[in-house]
């Protein structure tokens, strides 16, 4: 089995404060629409304007380095929005192949274009890629979205079309606590596991892959009041 790998996404500076009932079930059905109005429209449906800013530029290195990352290497983003992950690569190792698989069509027709066309409009659980058909697979902030039958497919097929070098993040609590926080703060997530469950459903996916948890911790969430 992996490492629980922190890349330094979340700045653990910021303190976000949540209310109980802070999230309605209007800006959760909005959401997971995955259109317009999470990606670009007001704050409390998603993003409020999901936009490149280069961060993944500086988050990649330790990544490219862990798993040995060249120009002639082969990399798949699942769950890759508008392909701001996948143009970093590049910006990175020039000539790296990249590809990217989104389930929504709005991301991909507002993605960024050098990379637009790389992108395959599909579901996360029956991939169109042969047997280890990429040096590294990682998919951020994008599985956890599914149901558990969802994930499971999802975990499996990141494990047969990489050769071994994968990376994914999911939603997590180690507190009863915890888990209510994170539950009022998630627009999106709905397999939200005890990080010891999401154990067990590595080892019944066959997922030998690396991890993060986001966790109530690691959002540094704190109820307002």
């Amino acid at each position: 089995m992996g490492q629980e790998i922190d890349i330094g996404y979340f700045n653990k500076d910021v303190v976000r404060k949540i209310s109980r009932g802070f999230r309605a079930i209007g800006p959760q059905m909005i959401a997971f629409d995955l259109g317009k109005e999470y990606y670009d429209g007001e704050r409390g449906n998603g993003y409020g304007g999901f936009g490149y800013d280069g961060r993944w530029q500086r988050l990649l290195p330790p990544l490219i380095e862990r798993y040995g990352l060249t120009e002639q290497s082969s990399v798949l983003d699942l769950g890759c929005k508008k392909g701001f992950i996948m143009h970093d690569f590049k910006q990175l190792l020039p000539g790296i192949t990249v590809k990217g698989v989104e389930n929504h069509p709005y991301p991909i027709e507002t993605s960024m274009e050098d990379i637009r066309d790389d992108i395959l409009l599909w579901r996360y659980d029956q991939l169109p890629f042969e047997d280890n058909a990429f040096d590294f697979v990682i998919a951020f902030s994008a599985i956890y979205m599914e149901n558990l039958r969802g994930v499971i497919g999802a975990l499996r097929e990141i494990q047969r079309v990489s050769n071994g070098n994968s990376f994914v993040t999911l939603g997590a609590y180690r507190t009863l606590e915890g888990r209510d926080k994170f539950l009022e703060w998630t627009l999106l997530g709905t397999s939200i596991l005890h990080v010891d469950e999401w154990h067990e459903v590595f080892e019944y996916t066959g997922y030998t892959g690396d991890y993060y948890f986001t966790t109530a911790e690691s959002l540094n969430l704190e109820w307002a009041d």
